[in-house]
């Protein structure tokens, strides 16, 4: 398997049973939040400012999650 670049990103192999009728995926993703990785917030976070927080969605760069089309 190739390094993980996302931390945020998972992969597992899924079985591959022999009567299949579709060709197999050998490997599945998917993305985990990360507030699964840091429950509670520690204080003193860095903050984005207030205009970029209302862009992105999140006052936090550790609680930000880009979303990542499949179709690009």
């Amino acid at each position: 398997m190739q390094p993980v670049i996302n931390p945020q990103l998972r992969a597992y192999r899924p079985f591959i049973g022999p009567f299949d009728p579709c060709p197999p995926m050998l490997v599945k993703t998917y993305v985990i939040p990360p507030n699964l990785t840091m429950p509670l917030q520690p204080p003193g976070l860095p903050q984005f400012s207030p205009a970029e927080a209302l862009r992105i969605g999140t006052l936090w760069p550790a609680y930000f999650s880009p979303y990542e089309s499949r179709r690009c």
